[in-house]
Order: structure tokens, then sequence, then C-alpha cells
């Protein structure tokens, strides 16, 4: 079970991006958008993913990693495949994970959302331990941000569906809110 404290996770690694903006004063955190990333894509473990939250990443690391150049992105948290999490940005600010997006007509989705990663790529299953975790923290979150209801959790795809495609057809929505609706039913009781 996770609990926050100050905007961050207690029970997480943190590595602070420098890129973030803060929150406009009052703005409400409504949505919760679920992605993916791997560095280079399609493999995982390592370094890559934190330096390029951190603005750290050897671009001639990985001629892949061309494209990156000057890139300043975040997220809140990643989830890798063994299921640690790793948080970048405090909840209490904007990450810089949506770019240009829009949900119920609602447009720059960074303003009133928290951005989860997942290692993992659109055709590769996420792990039992990935989905353990986001459940947990996706209710932890409910529970700080109660306007993100079960139908405000989405994916990328679902705010920029002209760009993004993750999490991917492998992610497991049905599973997803199954367990999160059970599990959340279990805490009440």
């Amino acid at each position: 079970m996770f609990s926050i404290s100050s905007g961050w996770l207690t029970q997480a690694q943190h590595l602070p991006s420098p890129y973030f903006a803060p929150r406009e004063l009052g703005e409400e955190i409504n949505l919760l958008v679920v992605h993916n990333i791997s560095l280079p894509a399609g493999q995982f473990g390592g370094h890559y993913i934190s330096d390029l939250f951190l603005g750290q990443l050897d671009c001639n690391a990985h001629p892949s990693f061309n494209d990156l150049r000057g890139v300043k992105v975040s997220a809140h948290c990643l989830v890798r495949r063994d299921g640690s999490v790793i948080q970048y940005v405090s909840f209490d600010d904007k990450a810089w994970h949506a770019g240009v997006s829009s949900f119920n007509q609602r447009e720059r989705c960074n303003d009133y959302s928290i951005g989860i990663e997942l290692e993992g790529t659109d055709d590769i299953p996420y792990t039992a331990e990935q989905y353990q975790q986001l459940i947990a923290l996706t209710l932890c979150l409910q529970n700080q941000f109660p306007a993100i209801i079960i139908g405000n959790v989405v994916g990328h795809c679902d705010i920029a569906p002209v760009r993004k495609t993750d999490p991917g057809p492998v992610f497991d929505w049905p599973y997803f809110y199954q367990c999160l609706t059970e599990q959340a039913t279990r805490n009440i009781t």
C-alpha cells in the first residue's frame, strides 16, 4: 500500500526531475494517464529512462536516442518491470508527460493530470508486478485526489489519439479496471 506525504510517495525511490511546472492554485487533479516507455525501444532495465527524465541522457549511447536531443519530458512515476516505483515529480506539480492533449474537450492535460509510465511497449505484455503496483498506486491517488474517478483513468492514446498509442493494445484494461474495482471494494469493507 502506498501513501503520499507532501506530494511524494513514501514507498518509492525519489529522483526529482527538473522538468515540471507548478500547478495553478486551486487546480483540481482529476485525470490519471497511463503511458509506456522503454529505452532503447523494447529493452528493459538500466538507467536510460531515468536519465531522460532527469535531463542526463547521453544521446550518443544508442542510435535511437538521437531523436531525443533537447527533449524535456518527465512523468510523475515510473513502474519498472519488477514492480519497483520511481517518482520524478511531486503530484502537487505538473509533470511534462501529456504533450498536446485533450480529455472531455479540455486541453492541456498536464495541468490537471498525473502521468504514470509503465516500463514497456505497446506489444509486449506487462508484468503481474506492474499491474499490482499500478492498481495500488491508482487507489492511493484516488484516495488523495477523489476527482480521479475510474472513468478518468485513461491511456495516453485516449488523450492524444493522433500522436500516441501507449499503453498499447497489450494493456489489459478490463483486467485492470476489474482488479481496481475489487480492491477498492475490499478496502471499503
